[in-house]
């Protein structure tokens, strides 16, 4: 599932003419892209789509909607290690053996 995250801007530089800011996701961090809101600044919250910031949002909408995706267990989901996704869904460990919960007895 891909999810529109709320993240908070950390860190804002320009690469190759392009603006872009380290995100705070509720202790994920990950690099965005800030051409759809270019007068974003450090410390305000945006809502972050496949790397883009594509609107500013307050810090208790912010908070509100991290908390909730935390609860659902959706920001694992969407920031996880995916290869411990996979494997946690075929039934095996992320180092390729078998669960403990899912060896015949």
């Amino acid at each position: 599932m891909c999810l529109a995250v709320p993240g908070r801007v950390m860190e804002i530089e320009e690469r190759d003419g392009t603006r872009m800011a380290t995100v705070d996701f509720g202790g994920v961090v990950k690099e965005v892209c800030l051409e759809y809101l270019p007068d974003l600044q450090v410390g305000e919250y945006a809502i972050v789509h496949v790397g883009f910031a594509l609107q500013r949002l307050d810090e208790e909408s912010a908070r509100k909607t991290l908390d909730l995706f935390a609860e659902l267990g959706l920001l694992q989901e969407e920031f996880g290690d995916p290869w411990a996704l996979a494997a946690e869904a075929g039934g095996t460990s992320p180092t390729g053996g078998v669960d403990a919960a899912q060896e015949v007895q």
